[in-house]
């Protein structure tokens, strides 16, 4: 970073006045920073870096107020560096703005096979930190086990199942499976059964792995009570509200049994909670019935779960959760993104796969083409049925897909409106639309894009915030405003 490119930086910072994922501002007017350590760790291990800038306060709302010593504060900043694990390597700047100096250390993000960095004084299960928006939270045990299991190429579809024998493995369906993999494999044909199943990874020194019984098993959860999927359906748009009886789910089941039981059984549950939108069209009279989501769309979510969550011990007792609100269908599995791959990347490059055995077995049955074109096919329909892209986040460890129904015509008219209205709309005119934009709960950066805004924390300073402020936008998580889950619903008068 270039001196007038740090100063340009602390302007925003005191304009913008808040911290963001990739930005975190320090005092230093009496000293340098006792513990750098959670900044300096969380930003290391997200894939962008941070930056930290030296000499403006939050506490005194974000006021450029400049360093005790630039130099002396930047040799404090990196003995603090050395005592992380890898080493911090920081790019130190300085520039002077009316003559008070700033300090900024851009601190890059090591390489995944590389983290968890952690401050060495408290060691890997305490000093390791993420950034979740603009603060730093220890990581779960979870978390860090995550990058392990990626650096030491853990195998935990693969480790044997004590209590199981290989006579609790369906006869019938692995014979369909032998016959399908020997007629595409002539060279594995030529081989005896109890071979194939230990190359194919069926068994392990003769014993069911847990990958055999997810796929094999008559019931799974006899041995893994939690590897099941809790669908339900809810009233409202957030969990915990009721219909007008006081029921809390308009449907609720736990689906078990093998993968492809549950597959299809997810896909029931699918289609009986999911209302009917019927069109006649009006050159042939043809009357045709589409869902609120395009099953095949839907299908692919719930696939990719199922072969992608995490089986380790650290998630067996999660479930995978099938979500459907009033306005959203939320698929949830244990286990984020495995290995290098990033939200942003999703269905543009291939990724590490982290159940290859449940994947080829998977194919090998014909219920999965495994060539990375889920999330494609997932846009696709989503876009030929006139609905949103789906939304992917990965948080704490777990994975969620997030579908949303049409916008409904009068918000899509108003936001063409506001965007396209003569002369710049006035203060009013924004707050208005954003109340009708919310009669839904809208995330942050999803009316950020409403008004045609690129920064995100503007938007959400400039215009959410007052409307948060005089009641006329209600959280969904009023206990955490700064969620990174958090929506806001118009209040209408409550």
């Amino acid at each position: 970073m270039q001196p007038f490119e740090l100063e340009d930086l602390a302007f925003q910072i005191n304009q913008s006045k808040t911290e963001t994922q990739t930005i975190e501002v320090k005092g230093a007017q009496c000293g340098c920073p006792k513990r750098l350590y959670d900044t300096l760790s969380s930003f290391s291990n997200q894939d962008d870096g941070g930056i930290v800038v030296f000499g403006i306060s939050e506490e005194s709302g974000f006021a450029i107020e400049g360093v005790y010593d630039a130099h002396d504060l930047q040799k404090c900043i990196v003995d603090q560096c050395k005592q992380m694990t890898p080493l911090v390597r920081p790019v130190l700047t300085t520039c002077t703005i009316e003559d008070r100096q700033i300090v900024s250390a851009e601190i890059p993000g090591i390489d995944i096979a590389e983290r968890p960095c952690f401050y060495a004084g408290t060691g890997r299960s305490k000093g390791s930190f993420v950034r979740m928006g603009d603060s730093d939270e220890r990581m779960t045990e979870y978390e860090i086990y995550s990058y392990e299991a990626y650096r030491k190429k853990y195998e935990d579809e693969l480790r044997s199942v004590e209590r199981a024998t290989f006579g609790d493995l369906d006869e019938t369906e692995l014979e369909i499976y032998l016959l399908k993999s020997k007629s595409s494999k002539p060279n594995l044909a030529k081989l005896p059964n109890n071979k194939i199943f230990e190359l194919m990874c069926i068994t392990k020194n003769g014993s069911p792995t847990l990958a055999s019984i997810m796929l094999f098993s008559p019931y799974p959860q006899a041995y893994f009570p939690q590897l099941s999927i809790i669908a339900t359906s809810i009233p409202g748009t957030e969990m915990g509200e009721v219909d007008e009886e006081g029921a809390r789910f308009i449907d609720n089941k736990r689906i078990e049994g093998p993968l492809p039981a549950m597959l299809e059984e997810a896909l029931r549950f699918a289609r009986s909670n999911m209302k009917l939108k019927t069109t006649i069209d009006q050159d042939t009279g043809i009357r045709s019935d589409s869902p609120d989501y395009p099953i095949e769309a839907v299908r692919e979510a719930i696939l990719n779960a199922l072969i992608h969550r995490d089986y380790s011990i650290h998630t067996q007792g999660m479930p995978i959760q099938i979500r459907f609100f009033q306005d959203r269908l939320e698929i949830r599995n244990p286990g984020g993104l495995y290995g290098r791959l990033s939200v942003d990347q999703l269905g543009k490059v291939q990724p590490d796969t982290r159940n290859p055995v449940i994947a080829v077995t998977m194919e090998t049955l014909g219920l999965t083409e495994n060539r990375y074109s889920g999330i494609p096919t997932i846009q696709r329909v989503l876009h030929e049925a006139g609905l949103p892209e789906a939304e992917f986040k990965e948080q704490h460890g777990n994975f969620e897909v997030v579908f949303r129904k049409k916008i409904p015509t009068v918000i899509a008219e108003t936001s063409i409106t506001l965007r396209a209205a003569h002369g710049a709309p006035t203060q009013a005119d924004r707050e208005n639309a954003i109340i009708q934009f919310c009669s839904i709960p809208r995330t942050r950066k999803e009316i950020a894009e409403f008004l045609g805004l690129s920064s995100v924390s503007y938007a959400t300073k400039r215009y959410v915030e007052p409307l948060v402020e005089n009641g006329a936008l209600l959280l969904s998580i009023p206990n955490a405003p700064q969620s990174p889950r958090q929506t806001y619903r118009a209040s209408n008068g409550e």
